[in-house]
C-alpha cells in the first residue's frame, strides 16, 4: 500500500519528457553493430539518445580497452598486455577497441560517454585505471561530455579525486543510499531496476538531496514503465528506441 500512494503521488508531477535514455554498451542490437564497438556507440547518436555506456579496463601493460567481460575470446585482460589483444576482433568484424580510439570517435557525436571503469582484480592498477582514464579524457577535451560509472566502491572514490571537480561520478553496486552515496559526494544513485523496485523510496531521497536516478537495465515495457512512473532521471537500456517511443509527447 505504502508503494501504491507513492506512485499515485509522483505519477501526478512526473514530466516523462524531461526523462533521458541512455544506451548500454551502446547501441548493439542492430545490424553491423556488437556490444562496446565503435558502431554501438555512432548507432545510439544517431537516435538521438541521451548517452551511450560503455566498459573500461586496463591492459597489463596500461593499455585502456573497451569490453564488458573481464576476458576476451579466452584471455583475461587486465592480465594481458596489448599485443595479445590487438588482432582480435568483435562480433561485427571491428578490432577490440581501445579508449582512445572510442573517445576519438565521441568527440564527433552529441551523445554523452558514459564510461564505466570495471573492477580490477589488483588494487594498485584500478587506481592507476581511474587516474589514466580521467587523463585521457582532459587530454581529449571530453571533460564536460563524460560521466563515469563503477561497480568498485574504492574506484568510486579514485573517480571522483582524480576527476574534475563537479564530474558526475556514480556507484553501480547497490548497497549504499542516496545519503550515504552525497556524503561521498556523488551525483547520484545507478542501481539495477531489481534494486530500485525494494527500494523505491530512494528515488525522492535522491531528488531531494539534488541527486539525479540512473536504473539499469531496463528492457521490458513493465520495466520502463516502472521507471518512467516513478520518475527517474535516465533509464539504461538495450532497446532504446522503444523506450524513446513511450517517452514521446
Amino acid at each position: 500500500m505504502r508503494h501504491l500512494i507513492m506512485l499515485l503521488l509522483v505519477l501526478a508531477s512526473v514530466d516523462a519528457s524531461a526523462q533521458e535514455v541512455i544506451c548500454h554498451r551502446g547501441y548493439w542490437d542492430r545490424e553491423g553493430s556488437a556490444q562496446n564497438s565503435i558502431r554501438s556507440l555512432v548507432k545510439a547518436d544517431s537516435i538521438g539518445a541521451w548517452g551511450s555506456e560503455f566498459d573500461v579496463w586496463m591492459t597489463a601493460d596500461g593499455v585502456l580497452v573497451v569490453n564488458h567481460d573481464e576476458t576476451f575470446e579466452g584471455i583475461t585482460i587486465e592480465t594481458a598486455k596489448w599485443k595479445q589483444l590487438k588482432n582480435m576482433r568483435l562480433k561485427n568484424g571491428e578490432p577490440l577497441p581501445k579508449l582512445e580510439q572510442m573517445l576519438e570517435c565521441g568527440k564527433g557525436l552529441k551523445t554523452r560517454l558514459i564510461v564505466e571503469m570495471k573492477p580490477h582484480t589488483n588494487r594498485s592498477q584500478e587506481r592507476k585505471a581511474a587516474e589514466k582514464i580521467v587523463k585521457m579524457v582532459k587530454k581529449l577535451g571530453l571533460e564536460d561530455r563524460v560521466e563515469y560509472i563503477t561497480f568498485s566502491y574504492q574506484g568510486m572514490k579514485d573517480l571522483k579525486k582524480y576527476a574534475p571537480e563537479g564530474t558526475p561520478v556514480y556507484y553501480l553496486n547497490g548497497e549504499l543510499s542516496p545519503s550515504q552515496l552525497a556524503e561521498l559526494g556523488m551525483a547520484g544513485i545507478d542501481y539495477n531496476i531489481g534494486v530500485m523496485r525494494e527500494h523505491p523510496e530512494w528515488i525522492d531521497e535522491a531528488h531531494s538531496l539534488g541527486m539525479k536516478v540512473n536504473v539499469w537495465t531496463v528492457n521490458s515495457d513493465r520495466d520502463m514503465d516502472w521507471c518512467i512512473n516513478y520518475g527517474v532521471d535516465f533509464i539504461t537500456t538495450n532497446a532504446p528506441e522503444k523506450l524513446q517511443l513511450k517517452l514521446a509527447p
